[in-house]
């Protein structure tokens, strides 16, 4: 079993960056955009039933990507960096032991999940306002969805390992296969193709819990008798909480800015939920392109997460921080040009779904409003991954708390209080937004992930000499 520095391909530790990170990220970026065209293409399916449908699943769509953020993102990144971190400090016994105490973590998760769906959720939509057809259109997406969150937790946990490790294009792989599988699963139930019986909602969350039951399996199967890196083996299996705590001490402190950022959507939700289900129904079109953003970005972040993990724990902090920057950069781009264009052109998206015309106007004020500064939503992402993988996340998570102040709490009070309309929502989404890239790319500035320890070529040395 590799033991050595030297022993993994020495570009992690002295090529150029850019090439590397494009080349890791690349599998994750067509993977997470594939997906995301799933996600589209579900809410497509969705349109077909009706405004009411659409109405139920943008309320629950935030609490859908808020385990899917804190799965793969909080805490999945939390799992990437603490094995990558063992890796680039040659201590490949406990990155074994920490996949076996990141499931037992997955599964207290998935029970948590459906235990707070169980016992709030239906009643928090009944707090934001929503009507009784909604929510019984809610209920039968949500019944079956929490469910079956344990897999969706155990699948997330699992490919993180595999890109903790380095490997990003095996979770990748599985996720193609996968979102094909979900699309035509989803338009079977969702419309009934094929003679099958037309489910409406609640098929698209029929269609989650089987592809991604399938993909639990084969990534469990993969790491107990494929080929990798660190292998799971039923002997080194114990739960230690030491090892729970090195995964929590930064996931459970990155869990708050999801719950914070779907926390200032729900908000926002329950805000324009009071213009009329035609009105919700336009902004839960146009705020997945923010969450679609999240995934797509994630493809760029996981190759951060464990590049920087695995510098970080061979002492190279000037190279971990020269990674974090250009994938900051890569971010900002993405987001950046995705969000010019659809705000000069907001029809290339809505029209997609809907053809109600107010449904349209409500989302193109956002396109126009918040678009314009994706990038900054892009930049603070990138670099909230990447701060993962240096075991340090304070300041990204206080970034998240500055954008719900400006985007929730302002947008709370302007409208409650003051009586403005849908555009000063929207203004204060966009502000936030800047706040939260500004706040995050500043921390790192100012030297947030520690003293600059070992050159590149002293850390290779180093492991040469203990080889």
């Amino acid at each position: 079993m590799p033991s050595k520095i030297n022993s993994l391909p020495q570009e992690i530790f002295t090529g150029p960056v850019l090439p590397l990170l494009l080349r890791m990220a690349s599998p994750n970026a067509v993977a997470f955009l594939i997906q995301a065209c799933v996600s589209m293409t579900e809410i497509w399916y969705i349109g077909q039933v009706g405004t009411i449908s659409l109405a139920a699943i943008a309320l629950m769509f935030p609490g859908l990507m808020l385990m899917q953020m804190l799965a793969a993102g909080a805490i999945g990144g939390a799992v990437s960096s603490a094995v990558a971190r063992a890796i680039g400090s040659q201590d490949m016994e406990r990155a074994e032991r920490l996949i076996w105490n990141a499931m037992v973590i997955a599964l207290a998760g998935g029970l948590f999940f459906f235990a707070a769906y169980r016992l709030f959720g239906m009643d928090l939509l009944v707090r934001l306002g929503a009507s009784s057809a909604v929510l019984v259109e809610a209920a039968a997406y949500g019944d079956i969805l929490f469910t079956g969150c344990v897999l969706i937790w155990l699948a997330q946990i699992l490919s993180s390992v595999f890109r903790g490790m380095g490997n990003m294009r095996f979770p990748s792989m599985l996720m193609i296969i996968g979102a094909i599988l979900q699309v035509l699963t989803a338009g079977t139930l969702i419309l009934g193709w094929f003679g099958f019986a037309r489910r409406g909602i609640s098929g698209a969350a029929v269609a989650v819990i089987l592809v991604t039951g399938l993909n639990t399996s084969i990534l469990l199967i993969r790491l107990g008798f494929g080929k990798v890196s660190v292998p799971l083996r039923l002997a080194q299996f114990q739960i230690q909480w030491p090892l729970i705590h090195d995964i929590l001490r930064v996931g459970a402190l990155a869990s708050l800015s999801p719950v914070f950022s779907v926390l200032t959507i729900t908000l926002i939700n329950g805000l324009i939920s009071n213009l009329g289900t035609a009105a919700i129904a336009g902004y839960g079109i146009v705020a997945r392109v923010e969450f679609l953003l999240i995934p797509l970005v994630f493809g760029l972040g996981a190759a951060l997460t464990a590049l920087v993990g695995m510098n970080t724990g061979a002492g190279n902090m000037v190279r971990a921080e020269r990674i974090g920057w250009i994938g900051g950069a890569c971010a900002a781009t993405l987001t950046g040009v995705i969000g010019l264009v659809l705000a000069v052109n907001p029809g290339m998206w809505i029209n997609i779904f809907t053809a109600d015309a107010v449904v349209y106007k409500t989302g193109a004020a956002y396109l126009k409003i918040v678009g314009p500064v994706f990038l900054f939503q892009g930049l603070g992402l990138s670099l909230f991954f990447a701060a993962q993988g240096a075991g340090t996340i304070f300041w990204p998570v206080m970034a998240t708390f500055v954008r719900f102040g400006i985007a929730g709490i302002f947008a709370v009070a302007g409208v409650k209080w003051c009586g403005f309309g849908i555009r000063h929502i929207y203004a204060c989404i966009s502000a936030g937004m800047v706040a939260y890239g500004l706040v995050t790319a500043g921390s790192l500035l100012l030297g947030a992930w520690g003293p600059r320890k070992l050159a590149a070529g002293q850390v290779l040395q180093e492991g040469k000499d203990r080889g």
